[in-house]
Formats: C-alpha cells, structure tokens, sequence
C-alpha cells in the first residue's frame, strides 16, 4: 500500500455550486471497460500489484456509467483522479446484484489500490470485501456504515447531506408554483431518496405550509433507477392533477419525470422541473424547457478527493465521509426567478450551511 497519513473526513457543506460533467466511456458487452489513462500512466492492470503503479476500479450498482445522473458522476470522479494521479482506471457495470462480489473480485484479484462502489445497496457487499481484502482501499458512495461499524481502516462510505439539498431545492419550488401543488418523482425508497424527498417536502412546507406535495417512489425491483417509462407517466398523472414545480430524483427514472415536465405545454412559464446529483442542465439537455435548478450531490468531486487521499494515506480516520451538496445555476432562468426569491434561496443555503437552520429530516 502506497500510505502516509490518515484521511481526515471532509466536513459537510452547501454551496451554490456547478458540477461540470464530461462524457463517459463506452462499455463492452461484458459491461466492463477500460478508461483511457493520461499520458505515460498504465494502459492495463497487469501491473497493479506494484508499488509504483496506482490502479483504480468502480463497480455500478445495477446502473449505466452514462446515466447522466449518480452513477456517471461517481465513474467521472473516479476517472478523474486516476487520470490526476497517473494511474490505471476500469469500471464494471453490474448487471445482476447476484454479482456484487464477483464484479469488486475481479478487481482485487489484481491488487488494485481502490474499489469505488456505487450505491446504498452494494454496502453489506462492499463491508465484506473490505474484511476480505485488507491491502484494498474501498470507498462505498452513499454507504453508511455506521451502524456496521467494520473493524478496518481500509473503508469509508462517502455520504452527502441530501436532505439539505433537497431542503434548498423545496424552499425554491414553492416560491415559483402559481398552484400550491408540488410533485416528486423518485427512484427506490432508500435512505438516500428518502433524504431527498423529505427535505424537498419541510423546505416547501417552511414557506407555505398548506402547500401540497405529492410523492411517489418507483416499485422495488432493479429498474428502480433505469425506468424512464414509469418516470415520465408519473410525472404526467402529477401534471394532470395541477402539479406545477415536479422533482425528479431517480438516475434515468428521474430523468424520464424531468423530460416528460419539459414536453408539457406551458413548459418554462406555467411548468417547471428540479433535477438530481449533478448539475442536470448539462447532463439532460432535452430538460432545459423546464429545469429551474437541480439539487447536487458533489458526487464527482467528493470521490475525485477521496480517491486521491487514499492514494497518499493509504488508511481512512473514519468509516463515514461526508461530502458536499449544493443548488446548481438556474442557467436560463435566472431572469424567471424572481431577485428577492433567488435572495431568499441564498439565505436559507446559507443558514443550512452555518448550521443554524436544519432541515427536520430524520430517517
């Protein structure tokens, strides 16, 4: 292991903030690929096993790398610190959850450095690599393992506030509807949706509390994040029903509720959309007719950072990491947000950030 000095965990913040996206890689049929690497870095992982060669592997839950929403963010800031860092970088798409150990196998297998995994779901996998693979950093993005306490140094999971950025997001929502009707259109009910969701409902309700917030959560199964279909009828049902600022917070789920908000006549004036994890307006162009802001996760730069601590120190002072969210641009619709509403969004994000404002969420 390449080691110095611990990683101290990143303190929580909320900024208005722009998460830049680039493309992602393609996939193989396999739904592995290997990431281009910077010049005079490695062009495979032969050679992980040295103590000059720093090699970097990221294992999607049941998701796309190009999802343009939590799983590409995760696989760019993993690339990027490879690419930073020199090294070696390949991704793995997992197409059955039956796989978890398997897929993150393959990667330990050829002693790479660090295992980024995906997804509240991958934990329980992610903990028990760990045990089984001590000289492996393993970074578990919105994992929370503090209630499993894993006894290595050799783990972190690296959570994001989601509650406040939804809190932010809310508050905004409700100062834009001409209605009083709010919708959210929502992957899987985890913790992480459910922070969201949550926070989105108490910061609309902290300005108007008879407004109404109708929420759905997509069926379990494992295209709770991949469902565009089911994301776009629901946002539909929502819009039928008077629903006039809608949420979408779902990976390609979501994304389907955003697109079908930006179809919808009077898209942009009478109708808006609130994306998710990144900054969407760059991620889900076909949204721009109705995308006021989305709420991030600074989940390329939290894992960028992460990695890159790991490659110097070698363990993790804790078992949680906590990075960064955030309210992206409102881009072309700066001048449709009103001066005094953009002030008050301000000052609430600021509130939550300095603390003496929080957001009630309790899961």
């Amino acid at each position: 292991m390449k080691s110095s000095r611990y990683l101290v965990a990143v303190p929580a913040a909320l900024a208005l903030a722009l998460a830049g996206c680039g493309g992602s890689t393609g996939s193989s049929g396999d739904g592995s690929s290997d990431s281009g690497s910077s010049a005079g870095a490695p062009t495979d992982d032969s050679n992980c096993a040295s103590e000059d060669v720093f090699c970097v592997g990221l294992v999607t839950d049941t998701g796309k790398v190009d999802d343009k929403s939590f799983n590409q963010s995760a696989h760019e800031g993993a690339q990027a610190a490879a690419e930073e860092l020199g090294g070696f970088y390949k991704y793995i798409e997992t197409q059955d959850a039956k796989d978890y150990a398997a897929n993150m196998a393959q990667f330990t297998n050829k002693s790479y450095d660090v295992v980024v995994t995906v997804g509240f779901l991958m934990a329980d996998a992610t903990v028990e690599a760990a045990a089984s693979n001590p000289d492996t950093m393993f970074i578990g993005v919105d994992q929370d393992y503090s209630e499993q306490a894993p006894e290595g140094t050799n783990i972190t999971g690296l959570t994001f506030p989601a509650d406040q950025a939804g809190y932010a997001a809310g508050f905004l929502a409700a100062q834009m509807t001409k209605t009083n009707k709010l919708g959210q259109v929502l992957g899987l009910e985890i913790p992480t949706v459910v922070a969201f969701a949550e926070g989105y409902k108490n910061g609309a309700k902290a300005v108007n509390p008879d407004i109404s917030v109708a929420t759905v959560y997509h069926p379990a199964g494992d295209n709770a994040f991949s469902d565009p279909v089911w994301g776009a009828s629901e946002a539909k049902k929502q819009l039928s029903q008077g629903v006039d600022v809608i949420f979408g917070a779902g990976g390609g789920t979501g994304n389907g509720a955003l697109q079908e908000v930006a179809k919808s006549s009077g898209a942009g004036t009478d109708t808006f959309c609130i994306g998710v994890d990144s900054d969407q307006w760059e991620t889900v162009p076909a949204a721009h007719p109705c995308l006021l802001t989305s709420a991030m996760k600074l989940i390329s730069q939290g894992v960028t950072d992460t990695v890159t601590a790991a490659s110097e120190n070698g363990e993790f002072e804790d078992v949680q990491t906590t990075g960064e969210v955030g309210l992206a641009p409102y881009h072309d619709f700066d001048s449709t947000v009103p001066e005094d509403v953009k002030t008050k969004v301000a000052d609430v994000v600021s509130q939550l950030q300095d603390g003496s404002l929080e957001t009630g969420v309790t899961l």
